[in-house]
């Protein structure tokens, strides 16, 4: 397992995103109004959304230096990682 540079920012930013969401589960609960649920629901996709583009991109910087420095058969793995994050996107 390779650990980045964000990796603690994302980290930060989920579990921010989990309480979030355990807020929202209390709402639905509570019988909260429906667009109040909307909004929130808006605002822990968007935050997963940004955890998931912070990770990609520092691991497409990092699989491409990586592959830089690396022999061909490590450069080919490095490119078939890369195109299989890149569905993720």
């Amino acid at each position: 397992m390779s650990t980045h540079h964000s990796h603690p920012d994302i980290i930060k930013r989920l579990k921010r995103a989990d309480g979030h969401l355990r807020g929202i589960i209390e709402m639905i609960e509570a019988g909260r109004p429906c667009l109040d649920i909307a909004q929130q629901l808006h605002a822990v996709e968007s935050a997963v959304r940004e955890a998931k583009k912070v990770l990609i991109h520092d691991h497409l910087d990092h699989c491409l230096d990586a592959a830089i420095d690396a022999t061909p058969a490590e450069t080919r793995a490095s490119v078939a990682e890369f195109k299989a994050i890149t569905k993720y996107l």
